[in-house]
């Protein structure tokens, strides 16, 4: 019989699935080579690559809700603003954040108005929702020779040290990414 473990993260656990297959194995010699036996001791902490559920997610537009034509006036101050604990230079790649501005790929900084990533820029043209620690808006895009609008959540977590970003729409990205936020 063959057996195949599933990691499955369930809130800061780990949970093994074991799915049994028939008796007569049908993978490649080399395929076999790299199944792992059922372990029998207990599984290890989730490292820092499991993911942990992103507060970004949890946003659901409203599709009736369509890009603004133009920034709204008095963005960039008050509750029409990025949250302060939002702002700063955040990096994909931790790798990047000692890096100089525009070798630094993964890279993005943000002001009370602005997303300004290695090759684009965003500028914040509504907010939808805002708290101190999240923000849900629409941007407007330029970048590349190209233009166009983007509703996206940010959120913190992790204390303030990962940045969750969620995009919605055509041509958005399927998975929230995770920033680690970079030193002044």
């Amino acid at each position: 019989m063959t057996r195949y473990l599933l990691p499955l993260c369930l809130s800061g656990g780990l949970l093994l699935l074991s799915a049994c297959g028939d008796t007569t194995d049908k993978a490649a010699p080399e395929e076999k080579a790299s199944v792992a036996p059922a372990a029998t001791e207990a599984p290890a902490a989730p490292s820092a690559e499991t993911p942990e559920p992103a507060p970004a997610e949890d946003y659901k537009p409203d599709p009736a809700v369509k890009p603004p034509a133009a920034v709204e006036a008095g963005i960039g101050s008050g509750d029409k603003a990025i949250p302060a604990a939002i702002q700063g230079r955040w990096a994909l790649n931790a790798a990047d954040c000692p890096k100089k501005p525009g070798t630094d790929l993964t890279a993005l900084v943000i002001d009370a108005a602005n997303l300004r990533f290695h090759e684009s820029h965003g500028e914040l043209a509504r907010v939808r929702e805002r708290s101190a620690n999240r923000i849900a808006a629409d941007y407007k895009f330029s970048g590349e020779g190209m233009d166009w609008d983007r509703l996206m959540v940010l959120s913190i977590a992790d204390g303030g040290k990962t940045l969750v970003r969620r995009d919605y729409g055509e041509g958005a990205a399927a998975n929230a990414m995770r920033y680690t936020r970079c030193s002044a």
